[in-house]
């Protein structure tokens, strides 16, 4: 609790013990001694209230709670009913205590994270250690990180070896073993020995520094509920203010009944038409939402990302990567005009300058040296190969469609269940190499359970072949499988889809699925750890590559709606009924600011269960 809080409910509660004793001194009703007795309660708890619907005046935001509780109050003092006046600006703080509390206790999940970002980095320079911020450390320069502290920097493993604890990162518990050559990211914890780390990116850059910004900023993205909720308190509270004016002058004139009783029923109206439960409630669950699931390394980038995720109904995944492992490894070589070894030591050449899985895989089955000196021109096309320049001989190696557009006839596999990589020299067909990947443990699960929840269509994207994809993909509950697409093809069937089954859902791995991360109505990046081009392109990241907490992010995006629109439709029920019961004069000021009050504090309370989602 901060030191204001403490200090307002101090306020509250002394206010609250002078209250009590002005209720039992024997002063008469109309007596001066007493409105000034009640005075001392009703601006102690009150002033602030009365101030800032000053300044809201003089700066033209006329129609606000405080301006309410203030004509309210005010208007009760004017009538005699001094205990009314107090009870209102005291009930109204109380419920602007509780709020404050209940938004510290959200805060405290975002503020959490705050933590990750380490204040002080040791560097290495010229032999000696140096304790820096990290702001001021370079990239390329080496790092000491001793066990107990945070990795302050992103950076590569040069000496040592050690436990990581990425909790804060990604929700897992379990830390990862890392050692030379290993990529480790700022905001992990060193848990054993000393590692020296290499820096591979600046403070600002960081994987800490971009889930902070990315977390800071998503509860300014407003969704459209609330947008709706802010557009229609600025309709509401005039209009009710309207309808009070009416209410205090219109019957009496007609009826000929009693002003005074009149005027209490219109200054009942306007406690009761206070839209604070709504304007408090609908935020902080989004801000609750996006707090709990960040908590669980499920980034989600605003409000109205949640609330179209709790919408998606049909889910498109992208295969490698994503629900495979992404760890190709070749299981088999079909040479025609060349030896096994000489056609993987083409292969090895033409794909050495390439960063791809399927290329790793290829340099993992050579093995050996590679003499790059024979490379003298290499070429990426994108979604079917590789075209270099090997000792002056054009080699292409890629996809049957790179073989079909440079008219070099291939032989067709009959083991056609992998990505297969087919091999040329100068227009010669060398043969074929066939890569396999698996299906991730936990994909079929997480399928299920998106099933459960109720998405009605899964569709796969995949470059491979049809057969490829089938096999790779087998007993996964796939609705369509779309086999050899480019690129391109895969941002065309998101928009194909999206014309017929929106919201669409896209899962990506991130790192070549910008495209189709930003054209889907969510997309979400899987295993996104450190990547920039996920945090950048999609609408919620998920900072492991762990697949099950795709239908997590469904669970706490669902969890997170229902809280919202219960909060809506149980405020505007209560309010309907309590401003048609004050209207008749069967409620009076009293009960009207506590069940105003009432309202306000349930509904935050719903609210704050945001934080807390159990998601199986």
């Amino acid at each position: 609790m901060t030191k204001k809080q403490k200090r307002n409910l101090v306020r509250i509660g002394i206010a609250l013990g002078l209250f009590l004793v002005c209720l039992v001194l024997p002063l008469e009703k109309s007596s001066p001694l007493r409105l000034c007795c009640f005075l001392v309660p009703y601006l102690l708890c009150g002033w602030d209230v009365l101030w800032n619907a000053a300044v809201n005046i003089a700066h033209g935001q006329v129609f606000d709670e405080k301006f309410l509780m203030a004509v309210a109050s005010l208007g009760s003092l004017a009538l005699g009913e001094y205990t009314e006046a107090v009870a209102v600006m005291l009930f109204y703080q109380v419920g602007e205590a509780f709020q404050s509390f209940a938004v510290g206790r959200s805060r405290q999940s975002i503020a959490a994270l705050m933590d990750i970002r380490p204040d002080t980095a040791v560097v290495l320079r010229d032999g000696r250690e140096t304790e820096v911020d990290p702001e001021e450390v370079a990239v390329g320069e080496t790092l000491l990180v001793r066990p107990g502290e945070r990795i302050p920097l992103d950076g590569e493993v040069i000496e040592g070896r050690s436990s990581v604890d990425t909790a804060a990162l990604t929700g897992e518990s379990m830390p990862r073993d890392v050692s030379v050559s290993d990529q480790v990211l700022s905001g992990s914890i060193n848990l054993s020995g000393v590692l020296k780390v290499k820096t591979s990116s600046l403070a600002s850059e960081s994987t800490v520094a971009r889930i902070l910004e990315m977390v800071e900023n998503a509860t300014d993205r407003k969704a459209p509920v609330e947008t709706f909720i802010s557009r229609f308190s600025k309709v509401y509270t005039p209009a009710v203010v309207l309808i009070a004016v009416l209410l205090a002058l219109v019957p009496p004139l007609v009826t000929g009944g009693s002003f005074p009783e009149w005027v209490r029923r219109a200054l009942t109206f306007l406690v009761v038409s206070c839209p604070c439960a709504l304007l408090v409630s609908v935020p902080l669950s989004f801000f609750g939402g996006i707090g709990g699931a960040s908590s669980k390394g499920i980034l989600i980038k605003g409000a109205g990302y949640m609330e179209t995720l709790a919408k998606a109904r049909t889910c498109v995944f992208d295969k490698t990567g994503t629900l495979t492992r992404g760890t190709f490894e070749v299981t088999d070589v079909h040479p025609e005009a060349v030896t096994t070894a000489e056609l993987i030591d083409i292969a090895a050449l033409a794909e050495a300058h390439s960063t791809h899985p399927i290329a790793a895989s290829i340099l993992r089955a050579h093995a050996g040296h590679i003499d790059r000196k024979r490379i003298s021109a290499v070429e990426e096309i994108s979604g079917m190969g590789i075209r270099a320049v090997i000792d002056g001989r054009e080699i292409l190696a890629g996809s049957s469609r790179l073989m079909d557009e440079k008219h070099i006839p291939w032989k067709k596999c009959p083991e056609d269940h992998g990505t297969i990589i087919h091999i040329s020299d100068s227009g010669r067909y060398l043969g074929h190499i066939i890569i396999s990947d698996s299906l991730k443990p936990n994909a079929a699960r997480a399928m299920e359970r998106l099933r459960g929840l109720g998405i009605r269509k899964i569709v796969v994207l995949t470059g491979d072949s049809a057969s490829a994809a089938e096999h790779a993909l087998k007993g996964l509950p796939v609705d369509r499988i779309l086999p050899e697409l480019l690129p391109q093809d895969k941002v065309a069937q998101v928009q194909a889809l999206g014309a017929s089954d929106r919201p669409v859902l896209f899962a990506g791995d991130g790192i070549n699925d910008a495209p189709v991360l930003v054209q889907s109505d969510v997309g979400v990046a899987m295993g996104a750890l450190g990547s920039d081009a996920a945090i950048e392109a999609a609408d919620v990241v998920l900072m492991d590559d762990r697949l099950e907490k795709l239908p997590d992010a469904v669970c706490i995006a669902r969890k997170t709606m229902r809280i919202v629109w219960q909060n809506i439709v149980f405020s505007l029920a209560v309010k309907a009924v309590i401003l048609i019961l004050g209207a008749l004069g069967i409620t009076g000021m009293g009960h009207a600011v506590f069940a105003d009050v009432g309202v306000l504090c349930l509904v935050i309370l719903n609210a704050m269960r945001c934080l807390h989602v159990r998601t199986e």
